[in-house]
């Protein structure tokens, strides 16, 4: 993401020049040294935008870097109110807190200001939902392809195969729908090798199911899948659109009576649900997801307790 951006544009009415440019090279530092997927710069760069503003209108101009190494905690707090009353939620305000501090780390790393000051302030509380896998017999229904949900053979096949890759190797929709014709999995294919969010490459175990369903897929295709372009065709032979996946979800959702919680990527949550319940240990799971830290990976070990107490509660004597 270069700093010379669609959304850099809009800061120029909030802040100095000198303010300016450290924006541009801090976001350009995210993108080339951090190597933060795109969704997350744009949403830094929306947050911090959003703050820059804010304290156009509190100082009572565009500020400067002179201005922001002088805020207190008050006017982080003060930003923070003004954003709760325009009806933004914790997650939110989170992760914008998180872009603000980013920059100022930033900042301070050049001597320009003292970040401590967005860091006495705690970020607000977020109400934590745990990820919905579905149970192992649904995640088998759902990727056998035999409910006959389609008209085309074809296209039946194309569906099983990504929804067997999302739980048979744990992929997100993009990650699948990235593999190209050589990436194939085929009989004798071990491992595949998954590039994921913000550029981070990993290596995931190939089960033959996969490979059963994805040469199913590549004999029943009617169009031509080349080396180099995407394995997955969607109806008149372009890349699929994820949103077919999505639309293919929903039908088998309303197949086998799942809850709306049974999307495409509950089946990765599925995928990890079921490997550590399996035994698989914590580190091994996180490098099979993907997960830069394994605190993202740990909340599978809650899902695991909340079904280990359910059916204690289920089972016991002396309930």
């Amino acid at each position: 993401m270069s700093a010379a951006s669609p959304q850099t544009d809009h800061l120029l009415v909030t802040a100095q020049p000198d303010l300016n440019r450290r924006v541009d090279q801090w976001l350009d530092h995210l993108a080339d040294e951090r190597r933060l997927a795109d969704k997350t710069l744009v949403a830094y760069e929306r947050d911090l935008r959003q703050f820059l503003r804010f304290l156009t209108d509190h100082l009572g101009g565009a500020p400067c870097i002179r201005d922001v190494a002088g805020l207190k905690p008050a006017d982080f707090r003060g930003f923070l109110a003004n954003r709760r009353r325009q009806g933004v939620q914790s997650r939110s305000l989170a992760r914008g807190l998180a872009g603000i501090r980013s920059f100022l780390k930033f900042l301070e790393r050049r001597g320009e200001v003292n970040a401590a000051a967005s860091s006495a302030i705690r970020p607000p509380r977020q109400a934590r939902s745990l990820p919905k896998p579905v149970s192992s017999r649904d995640a088998m229904d759902i990727t056998s392809g035999d409910l006959a949900m389609e008209t085309d053979a074809w296209i039946e096949a194309r569906n099983a195969a990504v929804l067997t890759l999302l739980y048979g190797c744990g992929l997100r929709i993009s990650e699948a729908l990235s593999l190209t014709g050589t990436m194939a999995p085929k009989t004798g294919t071990r491992t595949l090798r998954i590039v994921g969010k913000g550029g981070k490459e990993r290596i995931v175990p190939i089960l033959p199911a996969v490979c059963e369903a994805t040469e199913l897929y590549l004999k029943l295709c009617p169009y031509a899948v080349a080396p180099d372009g995407p394995l997955f065709l969607g109806a008149r032979g372009g890349p699929l659109n994820p949103r077919m996946i999505q639309l293919a979800m929903a039908k088998l959702r309303g197949a086998l009576g799942l809850p709306d919680s049974a999307t495409p990527h509950a089946l990765r949550h599925s995928f990890a649900t079921h490997l550590l319940a399996g035994g698989g240990d914590l580190r091994t799971i996180q490098e099979l997801l993907g997960h830069a830290s394994l605190a993202s990976t740990q909340i599978y070990t809650e899902i695991d307790s909340a079904h280990l107490l359910a059916a204690y509660d289920k089972a016991h004597p002396r309930r």
